[in-house]
């Protein structure tokens, strides 16, 4: 049976590999390095936003940044973590710029037409939280990051980062028992 340990360090090197080949200009390896992390890249776009077009958008503006500065990147084990961070400031920077735009289901005539999310996945499940809520519980439960992983890549301190899956899990236990989200 082969442990958890011996798969990331395969996995890592598997990584390390292909970042070197992508390095040198392997467009293959790159894409390799993209398809490897195309579901948390989804997930974490997912969690700010709902719309498919933004979503895209972001991880479009991730991949293309991520080619652009993989020069940079320090320890190719950190590759996920750091790819996970672009996305993040990608997202930040679309909403900062889409800030003034209202959307549809935002609107009085739109909002009683909205359903209620389907419970049958757990992005749909959080999606009436909070961004901020949002974003540290995908980080943390769907993609297995650590408190401190999290904090590292949000830039928060790891104090806040437990206080806001506490409060995320508070809204979601809401949620779940019929209230409102606060």
């Amino acid at each position: 049976m082969k442990t958890h340990k011996a798969c990331v360090k395969r996995r890592v090197i598997g990584t390390r590999d292909l970042i070197k080949k992508a390095r040198s200009g392997d467009t293959e390896a790159f894409i390799a390095l993209i398809e490897a992390n195309r579901q948390t890249l989804y997930k974490v776009a997912r969690g700010f936003f709902s719309e498919p077009m933004d979503i895209e958008d972001a991880i479009s503006e991730t991949v293309i940044s991520c080619w652009e500065h993989l020069s940079t990147l320090r320890k190719p084990e950190t590759f996920r973590t750091w790819l996970t961070r672009i996305l993040i400031n990608k997202c930040t920077d679309i909403k900062r710029q889409r800030k003034n735009i209202v959307p549809l289901e935002q609107l009085p005539e739109a909002a009683a037409a909205v359903s209620a999310p389907d419970a049958a996945d757990f992005e749909d499940l959080i999606r009436p939280l909070a961004p901020l809520y949002r974003v540290v519980m995908i980080l943390y439960y769907s993609e297995g990051y650590k408190s401190r992983e999290i904090a590292e890549m949000l830039g928060l301190p790891p104090g806040t980062v437990t206080s806001r899956l506490k409060r995320g899990r508070e809204q979601l236990a809401g949620i779940l028992e019929g209230k409102e989200c606060v």
